[in-house]
């Protein structure tokens, strides 16, 4: 018997190995939120500019972000929803993509930008002081577009936005 006991639990500990990197392969599955029904919009020297957005506004959604998302289009991007003002900091471990990451502050105005994050970096990424807000879009957008620091960002989640 005690030989059977042993064998029963190899296999125990067998089937727990094989298991693991199944669970952290579904694990890197790409989070997909909602396209919101109504875009950002920010209004930039050259005009408003739409953008389809998801929005990530509670932990899970914040910390998982864009990770291992590699469709993000050109007009599409990601608003991260803080509950306070405060210090931000990203990074860009398990994403695949480049990214612009713009800082806003309690009223939806870019105070840092942050170009061409590097993908799979572990670079801390910071707003240069308070933010409420943070949006994600695809890296080249603010040099193609003419964003800059001061442009309006608009929402309904951007609560100050009155949308």
């Amino acid at each position: 018997m005690p030989a059977m006991s042993l064998i029963k639990a190899l296999c125990v500990v067998l089937a727990v190995i094989l298991s693991i990197p199944a669970a952290f392969a579904l694990d890197q599955t790409p989070m997909h939120l909602p396209v919101d029904s109504r875009p950002l919009i920010i209004n930039t020297s050259k005009g408003d500019v739409p953008f389809a957005v998801e929005i990530a506004d509670d932990d899970t959604e914040r910390q998982r972000g864009l990770m291992f998302r590699t469709d993000l289009k050109d007009n599409s991007a990601m608003l991260f929803v803080f509950d306070q003002a405060r210090q931000v900091t990203m990074w860009m471990e398990n994403t695949p993509s480049a990214l612009d990451m713009l800082f806003l502050d309690e009223k939806g105005r870019i105070t840092t930008i942050r170009q061409n994050a590097v993908p799979f970096s572990r670079d801390i990424i910071a707003s240069d002081g308070p933010a409420s807000y943070t949006v994600e879009v695809k890296a080249g957008t603010v040099r193609r577009l003419g964003i800059a620091v001061g442009d309006k960002v608009r929402h309904p989640s951007i609560k100050s936005d009155g949308g």
